[in-house]
């Protein structure tokens, strides 16, 4: 079994998983409140978006976890979302996966 990315899946799982716990939070409370303040679309929608983005991240660590040779790829991808998103945990880890090399490992005996 290989050496995985494991600071930058864990990083990034956490990141997905605020970013849609937050989408949540931001549908949920526009939701409740939307008999009052009328403008239910453009908090749902917010909240959609932000359950997406936090949705592709976790998708994206678990494959990067699961295929370590795509880490490089879905660190990409995170980093993009995280941006977008203003994700601090997703945008550390989408950069430690871009940076992320396995080891070299011991060279062969003589």
């Amino acid at each position: 079994m290989g050496e995985k990315p494991t600071a930058a899946f864990a990083l990034s799982l956490i990141g997905g998983i605020f970013g849609l716990l937050g989408g949540i939070v931001i549908a949920a409370f526009f939701a409740a409140w939307s008999w009052l303040i009328g403008f239910l679309g453009l908090g749902a929608m917010f909240g959609v978006y932000f359950i997406i983005i936090g949705l592709i991240t976790i998708i994206g660590a678990i494959m990067m976890y699961n295929n370590p040779s795509s880490a490089h790829t879905w660190g990409i991808v995170i980093l993009i979302l995280s941006i977008i998103s203003a994700n601090i945990f997703g945008l550390i880890g989408g950069i430690l996966a871009i940076v992320w090399k396995p080891s070299a490992g011991a060279p062969p005996p003589p």
